[in-house]
């Protein structure tokens, strides 16, 4: 316990590391944000009948699922908007973003086709319109399937974070690598650092199951 707090608290390694960690909250949420909201565009484009609409939407998820995230993330920092003096944060931000959109639009899509189109089928026999329909038969279970893989896409999405590092972010493991090189003790503070990403995993889960029991309280 003695070491602990020579390192964390007496050396104020605490106070850095929780800087890293908000920064890594801060990517996450933001990523989280506009890739949802990415992804539902790009899903309604990939379930058009229309090539013109629904390749692009093809391409689009398939380069961007195939592609190494730290790729992405170099590629865009070091050269698309290498001049444009867009801070860092915005830049990975917008990487998994970009990311995030890809994997969001194919889950939305797989969890839309798997719900039961009778119901909106009848619902639309009964005088609803289509975008009725969609909106109070189809996306609450499309959300109900697609909710287990989209808080895996959560957690991967904060792990994915650490490579940040790269574009001079500093973020809660490169924070965590500062301070295991300055106080000798790799493995310890390591250690605590894989918790604290093991802590941020778990919250995810927590919440999900919450709200997973207050939906079956209803």
């Amino acid at each position: 316990m003695s070491r602990l707090y020579d390192i964390f608290i007496a050396n104020g390694a605490w106070k850095t590391i929780l800087s890293g960690l908000f920064m890594t909250l801060r990517i996450s949420g933001l990523s989280l944000l506009l890739g949802t909201i990415l992804g539902a565009g790009i899903c309604f484009l990939r379930m058009q009948n229309v090539k013109i609409l629904r390749i692009p939407a093809i391409v689009y998820i398939a380069i961007l699922r195939g592609t190494p995230v730290l790729m992405l993330l170099l590629l865009l920092y070091y050269g698309v908007f290498a001049r444009a003096g867009m801070p860092p944060f915005l830049v990975a931000s917008i990487t998994f973003a970009l990311n995030v959109s890809a994997h969001v639009a194919e889950l939305f899509r797989v969890a839309i086709e798997a719900t039961d189109h009778g119901q909106a089928e009848a619902a639309r026999t009964l005088g609803f319109s289509r975008a009725e329909a969609f909106r109070l038969i189809t996306l609450p279970q499309a959300l109900r399937i697609a909710k287990p893989v989209y808080q895996s896409t959560i957690v991967n999405l904060i792990q994915w974070t650490s490579v940040v590092g790269y574009v001079t972010i500093t973020d809660l493991t490169r924070v965590i690598n500062n301070v295991s090189s300055r106080t000798m003790q790799p493995f310890l503070v390591i250690s605590v650092g894989m918790l604290l990403y093991l802590g941020l995993s778990y919250l995810v889960y927590g919440i999900f199951a919450l709200t997973k029991r207050k939906e079956g309280k209803k």
